[in-house]
């Protein structure tokens, strides 16, 4: 065999090899660009079935079945009232409504009659209870006179809201609306309530109708809430989902310490808050969860720090990240001095604001170093964004929206959450829970209306069913600002 011949197998053998390995290599290639791909896939499954009310914002009723660590620290006190706590309990009227005396007629030992025998002392003991409830009915009559003189027909006038021949007056009216707007009896159990407490018996579109009357009675109440809301100099924002006739909603909520506002509304974003007005007349400071439409308005912004803890929670759960239990260190820190000098002054030295700042830097950029950026693949470029974990997405805000985060540090009168607005929207979940469903949007639109102002007068420490009564009778209680 010749020299060329050699040459040309050993040739051929090495191209054959050299595909072969290329081959191989590039399988390899795909196998570990698919591995990493399945690892990241898998690690993202893991971080979404580790989330829990927790560490997300996720309801607890989504929770399985297993005990959770709240985000709160030990106080060190024992269960029970404290010491200096004032006790509540019945105490003794010196007028009661009625009273029996529990005579002696003989003596137990001798059996002589006693019943001239001036007693040396008694013992007193009374029982609080409602007597047999009894509904009062008022006939009204309006005379007629027909003039000797003239012969013209004189009539008088039935008072304000007498307009049917027997009708249900404001009270009764106030309890109805009263159980089913704000202790969310469904139709059915409120009627049987009535029947059994009253010996009423209603049907459920008499409830419908009242509730419908209410809701007319306090539209000039809302717009007042809506207007001291809108010039408040720091408000609340949340929105959640809520569904109608089917159809997937949303509750939008604006709120102060004294004033609450909802409203709903077929979209969530800016379409929503534009058209409910609130927002883009706002020049105070919203206080949210960074929910990005919220940024679109020019308004001041602070974000949630209870969410921020939470998403803390897991980041170092899920991600073993030491830079998140610094961050949690801090916030928490941060909180209770500000808590403690607000007592004192209306704000925090500002060595001390330097000193949390620069601390707050410090733990970013350890953040970032446990966090490096991912590895540009070759190959053709994919469109969108790179996705990011949860630690880095946090980060990333943390990193970007430090001044809304640290707000609070900076101007006392903004709180350090939003919990707030989380308090005013979790009974309407709990509506969800019982009914699933508003029948229709103008019931939506009604209890949005009532549960605003009911909420509203709560926070004013007036008693529900008598505020909704001053509805009904033409008087809706409205507070008075106090940055008015």
């Amino acid at each position: 065999m010749n020299r060329h011949k050699l040459k040309a197998i050993f040739d051929a053998g090495f191209e054959a090899v050299f595909k072969l390995f290329k081959s191989q290599a590039e399988t390899a290639k795909k196998q570990l660009s698919e591995i990493a791909r399945l690892e990241k896939r898998i690690k993202a499954l893991e971080d979404r079935f580790g989330q829990n009310s927790s560490n997300s914002s996720k309801p607890p009723s989504s929770d399985w079945p297993t005990k959770l660590r709240s985000l709160r620290s030990k106080s060190g006190k024992s269960p029970g009232g404290q010491k200096g706590h004032k006790g509540h309990n019945l105490k003794m009227v010196d007028n009661p409504d009625n009273t029996i005396v529990y005579k002696v007629y003989n003596c137990s030992n001798c059996g002589s009659c006693l019943d001239n025998t001036i007693p040396d002392d008694c013992r007193k003991r009374q029982v609080f209870d409602l007597p047999p409830i009894k509904v009062n009915v008022t006939e009204h009559i309006a005379e007629k006179k027909t003039c000797p003189h003239c012969g013209h027909l004189n009539k008088a006038s039935f008072p304000d809201g007498i307009t049917q021949l027997t009708q249900y007056g404001p009270r009764i009216k106030s309890i109805l609306t009263y159980l089913s707007q704000y202790q969310l009896l469904p139709y059915e159990r409120t009627s049987e309530l009535f029947s059994d407490l009253f010996n009423i018996e209603l049907s459920a579109g008499t409830i419908v109708n009242t509730n419908r009357v209410c809701f007319e009675a306090l539209k000039s109440a809302e717009d007042k809430i809506k207007q001291q809301i809108t010039a408040s100099s720091v408000v609340h924002f949340d929105e959640t989902g809520m569904y109608t006739e089917e159809d997937r909603w949303w509750l939008h909520a604006a709120s102060t310490d004294n004033l609450t506002y909802y409203s709903a509304h077929p979209r969530r974003g800016k379409a929503a808050t534009d058209e409910i007005s609130i927002l883009p007349n706002f020049y105070g400071v919203a206080v949210h969860d960074g929910w990005n439409t919220y940024f679109k308005y020019s308004c001041g912004h602070a974000l949630c720090n209870a969410h921020h803890l939470r998403e803390l929670k897991a980041v170092k759960e899920c991600y073993d990240q030491k830079w998140a239990i610094d961050m949690t260190d801090l916030l928490l820190k941060i909180k209770e001095a500000v808590d403690t000098k607000r007592i004192t002054a209306g704000s925090l030295e500002q060595d001390k604001i330097e000193a949390f700042k620069k601390r707050y830097d410090k733990i970013i950029k350890a953040g970032i170093a446990e966090n490096p950026p991912a590895k540009v693949e070759e190959g053709p470029k994919k469109r969108g964004r790179t996705g990011k974990s949860k630690a880095e997405n946090l980060l990333f805000r943390l990193k970007e929206r430090w001044k809304e985060t640290l707000y609070f540090m900076y101007d006392f009168d903004v709180p350090f959450d939003n919990s707030q607005s989380e308090r005013d929207i979790r009974m309407v979940k709990v509506q969800q829970k019982i009914s699933g469903t508003f029948r229709s949007i103008n019931g939506a639109k009604t209890f949005c209306r009532i549960r605003g102002y009911i909420s509203t007068a709560r926070k004013n420490s007036l008693s529900v069913i008598d505020a909704i009564q001053s509805a009904f009778e033409g008087n809706p209680f409205t507070p008075i600002s106090a940055e008015y």
